[in-house]
């Protein structure tokens, strides 16, 4: 088995992402999700978790948070033993692209780096055991950079959020194979579960290369039958803040057959479409907690405005 190092980070924007957040109702996301101006009267404030942050105030958030870790050690010392040319950057669309990494590294550290768009992802296939499918890769846009600009990369940043591993897995490999003289790999996945993270430590696509992975708050735990819904772990261990955590499960509560909703509520619903898509975003929740515990965002919304 490879050594997968993994660095995690809590800041007050990671925290917003993972957590819940105390703040003033924004009446057009309460409209997306079900709550009516007149039941906003007299709510000075109200808490909401990390999963209805959408849209472009989610890529804002996560400007902000990947500002955050650039700023951090581990990858400023990556960064500053390295020139500008030495650094690609790999976002695997379409999640990817709103991590805005290059901007990050630019704002922090003003090198200019070279992106190379990916576009990596599952197609079904019943041959593949337990997952019923596989990765297809049908975008690698590194035709802008000539061979000596090729080897002149030793550190490759790939962002994507990490569910089953299978997609990462497979990126790893191909760069590895374009980028003949690569050393290391700095994967940002600020959503990523122990069973994905296992496939990657677990197979050969790491051999010759580091790679590290940096993760927002806690690691998630991947969910059957498809293991690509992803909950937090109920062990305080496993978050550097358990009392954001205690506050998190409070939030969602239990439902009428004594559940506890945080459990089985997925930390990355839609995982791209929470950026693309607020509306579908919405629908994918309230499709998971309606099968799952017979409620709605709404109502969860609901409950807490009145606590």
């Amino acid at each position: 088995m490879t050594n997968l190092e993994l660095v995690f980070y809590h800041t007050p924007s990671t925290a917003r992402f993972i957590y819940i957040e105390r703040k003033k109702p924004d009446p057009r996301l309460m409209e997306f999700i079900g709550i009516s101006p007149e039941e906003l009267k007299g709510i000075e404030t109200l808490s909401l978790p990390g999963q209805v942050w959408m849209g472009a105030g989610r890529a804002n958030l996560m400007w902000k948070a990947m500002q955050d870790i650039f700023n951090a050690p581990p990858l400023r010392e990556t960064i500053t033993s390295n020139k500008q040319e030495n650094l690609a950057i790999f976002p695997i669309a379409r999640e990817g692209l709103k991590y805005q990494v290059p901007e990050a590294i630019y704002e922090t550290y003003g090198y200019y780096t070279d992106e190379v768009v990916l576009d990596a992802h599952h197609v079904f296939d019943s041959s593949v055991p337990v997952y019923n499918r596989k990765v297809e890769m049908t975008l690698f846009k590194d035709k802008d950079l000539n061979q000596p600009q090729h080897d002149n990369v030793k550190v490759a940043f790939i962002a994507d959020s990490i569910a089953s591993g299978l997609v990462m897995k497979e990126v790893i490999v191909r760069i590895k194979e374009r980028f003949r003289n690569l050393e290391r790999v700095e994967v940002l996945a600020p959503l990523a579960t122990i069973r994905g993270l296992s496939r990657i430590a677990d197979s050969e696509c790491c051999n010759g290369v580091q790679v590290r992975v940096h993760i927002f708050e806690t690691i998630l735990n991947a969910l059957p039958p498809d293991y690509y819904y992803s909950a937090h772990f109920n062990v305080p261990e496993l978050h550097i803040r358990p009392d954001l955590e205690a506050i998190y499960r409070e939030w969602w509560g239990w439902d009428d057959k004594g559940n506890q909703i945080a459990d089985t509520t997925c930390a990355g619903y839609g995982w791209s479409e929470a950026f693309y898509s607020p509306r579908k975003q919405i629908e994918m929740i309230n499709e998971q907690l309606t099968s799952r515990h017979n409620l709605t965002i709404a109502e969860m919304v609901r409950r807490n405005m009145r606590k």
